[in-house]
């Protein structure tokens, strides 16, 4: 694909566990007389929207339009969140507050670009509330292109299942970015994105390409998907659909940091197909902006002009 689709038509609706990432930016100098560990003499803070919230601000960073439905408690990190989310013009944040949690935070602490502790603070939401959010989520369908269910196993998507079932019986494509080992729950989804170790922990370890394929097929039949992608870090990524394999290879660059580079990867596939696009494009231009993406620290993101750079920069 030499030319990209135009994305500011593209409807992107997500659903799933946001989350509030802090990092705390500072020195070590010295180790503390308390205990044998390192004293870190906090710089600068910052405070970045991670989980499905991160999806929807790739989506909107691309320059098309998201829709984010979830969970927040009913405190500061929610609301702080809230505000960060509200800079996107072109995203609409629905979260719904449940007084009875706490916003899930996941403190970093960060000296010299080198992680040196994580601390996560989380409680699942309540039932009354998750019922609010599938309500939100049959109002807001009819308007979506494309459907994201970006699940960090945190509670937020206990009607998953129904939300599939009700997406493709509209007739929206369903991407599932997944987590744990019990896939059957996301049954009859268009696409499923697991990376490389979440893929294992479901099929098994394999031994050669061969075995891998047909691990993916065996998946990919028995969830009646329309098609498997798994991202493999430094071996690219692997396209399974029904008689088909397609494989797309990690372009060389500078690894600076892999965290969210997921939510990139879902977040520049569902823009795509809602532009337009075919699976095989989408995959490509989706690698494309994970490479870029991991040149960057934390949870970031990428626009349509790094990408349209970048495929100038190739070639």
């Amino acid at each position: 694909m030499s030319v990209l689709p135009k994305f500011e038509n593209a409807k992107i609706l997500v659903v799933g566990d946001v989350m509030l990432d802090r990092y705390w930016f500072g020195d070590v100098n010295r180790i503390s007389p308390e205990a044998p560990v390192p004293v870190l003499k906090v710089e600068r803070v910052e405070e970045r929207p991670g989980g499905a919230a991160n999806v929807a601000r790739n989506i909107a960073s691309l320059g098309a339009q998201a829709t984010l439905l979830s969970v927040v408690g009913d405190d500061e990190a929610g609301a702080c969140l809230e505000k960060l989310l509200s800079e996107h013009g072109n995203l609409n944040a629905l979260l719904h507050r449940d007084s009875s949690i706490s916003t899930i935070i996941k403190l970093r602490a960060i000296a010299r670009h080198q992680q040196l502790l994580r601390i996560d603070f989380e409680t699942p939401p309540s039932h009354e509330v998750l019922h609010a959010a599938l309500a939100d989520f049959r109002a807001q369908l009819p308007q979506a292109d494309v459907v994201i269910l970006s699940d960090y196993g945190k509670g937020g998507l206990a009607h998953i299942a129904e939300m599939i079932k009700l997406a493709r019986a509209a007739g929206k494509p369903v991407l599932v970015d997944p987590k744990g080992d019990d896939y059957a729950r996301y049954r009859g989804a268009t696409l499923l994105t697991p990376n490389r170790s979440e893929f294992r922990e479901v099929a098994g370890n394999w031994k050669s390409e061969a075995e891998l394929n047909a691990k993916a097929e065996k998946l990919r039949t028995e969830l009646q998907l329309d098609a498997l992608l798994v991202t493999r870090s430094e071996d690219g990524m692997s396209l399974f659909r029904a008689n088909e394999v397609l494989h797309e290879p990690t372009q060389s660059r500078e690894v600076f940091d892999v965290s969210g580079a997921g939510d990139t990867v879902i977040a520049t596939l569902a823009v795509m197909l809602a532009s337009g696009a075919a699976l095989p494009d989408a995959m490509r231009i989706a690698n494309r902006a994970a490479g870029i993406v991991v040149g960057k620290l934390g949870t970031a993101v990428v626009s349509r002009e790094e990408i349209i750079q970048d495929m100038k920069n190739q070639d």
